[in-house]
């Protein structure tokens, strides 16, 4: 049996001393710690925590953290009719924190990205210490 190999792709090349290296050559960076954020990086956590910031939204993010789901099970996870999930999860999409796919005349959505998944982890896990009076991880 021959079995061949997709040959390997070349290394990306090096930024040039002269210019230094930017983080989408460069690959996914976070801010530094200790440094200041950028007012972009502000907007952008700000705007993402206000999408949070709601009940029923928080409800299907947390719904979906179990994978991909339609409308009428989210609605459902969220205590909501289907009506105003499709609202929440519209804005969810534009606000680029789910993505959304057809399935036939079905619309499927799910997180985007880990990050978000342990947001959501992180943000419910310190509500839990905070309403069950556990002492929270140093």
């Amino acid at each position: 049996m021959n079995v061949t190999h997709a040959p390997e792709p070349a290394p990306a090349p090096a930024p040039r001393a002269a210019e230094p290296a930017r983080p989408e050559a460069a690959g996914h960076r976070h801010a530094a710690a200790g440094q200041p954020l950028s007012a972009a990086h502000v907007d952008v956590a700000v705007s993402h925590l206000a999408m949070l910031a709601e009940p029923t939204r928080l409800r299907l993010l947390w719904a979906l953290r179990e994978g991909e789901l339609g409308v009428t099970a989210l609605a459902q996870a969220a205590r909501c009719t289907p009506t105003t999930a499709s609202q929440h999860l519209s804005k969810l999409r534009m606000s680029g924190l789910v993505d959304q796919r057809a399935d036939g005349r079905a619309r499927l959505y799910r997180l985007r990205g880990a990050h978000l998944r342990r947001l959501l982890d992180e943000v419910v896990g310190h509500a839990e210490h905070a309403l069950n009076g556990i002492p929270h991880h140093g």
